[in-house]
């Protein structure tokens, strides 16, 4: 006779004692065992084993290399790496294109890459830009870092540099990786809100962890609303390994520097724009490639001998510090341009599997806790992602260059691999594939030396949370400052629980008083004094809070000009995007030269009109409209010019769309441009009575508002004004409704 089931009372809680856990939810008791309240509970492994360390990794020594043996680490990421399928975890919202990179001239001196040496030969790459913490059907524009991964295609194998718009990251070791993306994602209860930050669970963690300080300023700053992929900077985050031919190791850090400068867009205007075209920066991207107006970046090194490691008030392993321009400038050593959109999004920007870890000889890693982590869990999350451990041969990831190695069969095989061994050593299949020594261009690790205990534990120079995080508010513009503090009073303002609005304040006080009063004024709250309880959660279970506070030092820098965007170029308006509003009896002769000069200078030029089709000039000449106000709007552009003709002018002043489109244009900062013609459509706006009376080249790049009788003049300081990008000054009197 079959052995009865037993019976649930007897193996699950009983209903009375679930009840007790959450006694406000009558549905726990038919949930028992699975909904269950950590309250109380001991951090665990999924094998029940207690976790004595759940913030430090183990490695050999605090400054030591990641151990493989970890289980602990293992774990975690193995089990948040496959918590998402198809999708990406992170970074699932992407744009990519085909290009070239050449460099400038051979850096043997420094590293023997190969891609790195002949000046004459370009380098294949693959590029991939995206969001952070959305999904595939969020927008472009939210406040988020932005990824920054090139795949090179080189004849020693594929290198993947995968880095971010933003130099520095959250956390200093990747075993906290998971848990910032849990915090930052969609709050798992009711699965709001979508790629966004500005939420408890997000700013709860980060209240709790004082490294990740620094990597906050920039995410409240511009860097996080880019005005285009084509317009922002990237970063390698690490500190990297250059090891030249003889084997001597230098430390690099990499950057691309974009030569459209570093733009962004207003916080209203991004919002506007998420919901008028959430695919703006991938469809700016794509239409720039498709016209020839091939994006720009040129690749520089920041290159630190290795005898210089401990010169620095930082710890160079730390990716939550970057190293000043002004202490290592960067060399440009070449330039990438992208010059090819993809055949098919999903088959190559979807499927293309970058990977830290995937370097060739010349570059290596160093100890940098949030690195080693990485380069486990790529090739974890490629396993999930794309189907098993092929994924290398989707056309998309295949290197330049032959593969021979004794891997066989799996998931989506496509090499069919002839012959009879896979096996090394052999004699049968004549010893191949044989092992490439140095001298035959084989990898080689470098022979660092190492002599630790193992440990979890971070080294004491990885506390000090708060310099770098002042020197890039220091840095920042007066313009750029407001919009920190206007980032944090919005994300600050969404978080419910004041307990967590309370620390961050306290943490922006160790940034700046001022910046914390400002936000705390905002909020209605006070900011709150020291307390005994350490800032510092991140600590070990069984160690002393007094020893993991954070060091209150200051950089021997008081500021850093590369930090702030109002440095950037601002002498082309090469793609720039400009409106030309326009109606029946519109003056085409002052249009056409106005538009002639700005098509010159590499802008892109639409005219936007009452009706779609065309508008009728006053000498009857059929000028073509691009879009209608219907399906324009003024956050697509980056400039408005309005010209003179009687009736257009009249049509337009009466147009409740156009005015509009001339008050938010101004509102978000932009350069507009009037015919001395067109000044009836000019009074009907909410700033015409903040312009100055005269119209000389000085008062137009201050204002950013030009106005003359002559089109040829107009257009002359109008490409000079757009060339600001922005007049972020208008935002101060705050006053200009739209």
């Amino acid at each position: 006779m079959p052995s009865k089931k037993p019976a649930r009372d007897s193996v699950y809680p009983q209903p009375s004692d679930t009840a007790a856990v959450n006694p406000h939810n009558a549905k726990t008791t038919d949930l028992a065992p699975d909904t269950v309240d950590a309250s109380g509970a001991y951090m665990n492994t999924n094998q029940g084993v207690r976790i004595s360390d759940d913030e430090n990794s183990l490695k050999a020594g605090s400054r030591g290399p990641s151990l493989l043996e970890d289980f602990i680490l293992r774990e975690k990421i193995t089990h948040f790496d496959h918590e998402r399928i198809p999708e990406r975890v992170v970074h699932a919202r992407g744009s990519a294109a085909h290009g070239v990179f050449k460099v400038y001239q051979s850096q043997a001196a420094i590293t023997s890459a190969a891609f790195l040496q002949h000046p004459e030969e370009e380098t294949p790459v693959f590029v991939r830009f995206s969001t952070v913490a959305g999904s595939r059907g969020s927008t472009d524009l939210a406040r988020d870092v932005r990824g920054f991964a090139v795949k090179f295609y080189t004849q020693e194998g594929n290198f993947d540099l995968v880095g971010n718009n933003m130099p520095v990251f959250f956390i200093q070791d990747a075993i906290k990786f998971p848990d910032l993306i849990h915090a930052v994602k969609p709050e798992p209860d009711n699965e709001i809100p979508q790629a966004a930050s500005a939420h408890d669970t997000f700013w709860d963690f980060i209240s709790l962890m004082p490294e990740s300080t620094h990597m906050v300023m920039w995410l409240m700053s511009d860097r996080a609303i880019p005005r285009s992929y084509r317009m922002m900077e990237g970063f390698g985050v690490h500190t990297f390994r250059f090891v030249n031919a003889e084997g001597v190791s230098s430390f690099v850090k990499f950057h691309w520097k974009p030569l459209l400068g570093v733009h962004s867009v207003a916080w209203d205007e991004a919002q506007n724009i998420s919901g008028k075209d959430p695919d703006y920066h991938r469809r700016d991207l794509w239409n720039a490639i498709e016209s020839g107006n091939f994006p720009e970046w040129e690749l520089g090194i920041q290159v630190v001998p290795e005898a210089d490691e401990h010169k620095f008030e930082f710890d160079l392993l730390d990716p939550t510090k970057i190293i000043p321009e002004e202490l290592v400038p960067v060399q440009r050593i070449g330039k990438l341009t992208l010059n090819r959109n993809p055949d098919n999004f999903f088959a190559e920007t979807e499927q293309v599997a970058f990977h830290v870890g995937h370097i060739v000889p010349g570059i290596d890693f160093t100890n940098d806790p949030l690195l080693q982590g990485r380069l486990f869990s790529y090739t974890d999350t490629q396993l999930i992602r794309l189907g098993g451990p092929n994924f290398h041969e989707i056309p998309i990831n295949r290197p330049v260059v032959p593969v021979y190695n004794n891997q066989r069969d799996g998931y989506m095989r496509q090499t069919i691999n002839k012959g009879k061994t896979s096996y090394s050593p052999n004699s049968l299949g004549g010893g191949c594939p044989f092992m490439a020594g140095k001298m035959q261009g084989g990898f080689t690790s470098y022979p660092e030396r190492i002599e630790a205990h193992k440990i979890r534990e971070r080294s004491r120079s990885f506390f000090d949370h708060f310099s770098q995080a002042k020197l890039f508010y220091n840095s920042q513009s007066e313009p750029e400052k407001n919009h920190i503090i206007d980032a944090f009073s919005f994300e600050l303002g969404k978080v419910q629980a004041v307990p967590v609005r309370e620390r961050m304040l306290r943490l922006l006080a160790e940034v700046d008083s001022g910046l914390a009063a400002q936000v705390a004024y905002a909020l209605r709250l006070h900011i709150p004094k020291n307390s005994e309880e350490p800032l510092n959660k991140s600590i070990p279970a069984d160690a002393d809070p007094a020893a993991y506070q954070p060091e209150h030092k200051e950089s021997s820098l008081p500021l850093s000009a590369a930090l702030s965007m109002a440095n950037t170029i601002k002498e082309t308006i090469q793609t720039r995007q400009v409106a030309v509003l326009a109606a029946d009896g519109v003056d085409g002769k002052a249009l056409n030269t106005v538009k002639k000069a700005l098509l010159a200078a590499g802008a892109v030029v639409e005219v936007i009109a009452p009706r779609q089709g065309y508008v009728l000039a006053e000498n009857d000449e059929h000028i073509p409209v691009d879009k209608s106000f219907l399906t324009g709007a003024s956050v697509f552009y980056d400039a408005v010019y309005v010209p003179g003709g009687v009736n257009s002018v009249a049509t337009l002043a009466a147009h409740a769309d156009a005015v509009h489109f001339l008050n938010e244009a101004f509102k978000h900062c932009k350069a507009i441009a009037a015919d001395a013609a067109a000044q009836q459509v000019l009074e009907a706006t909410y700033f015409y009575k903040k312009l100055p009376e005269d119209n000389t080249e000085e008062t137009v790049l201050r204002c950013g508002v030009a106005v003359h009788d002559k089109p040829a003049k107009l257009a002359d300081l109008f490409i000079l004004a757009i060339a600001q990008h922005r007049f972020w000054e208008r935002e101060v009197p705050r006053k200009v409704p739209a």
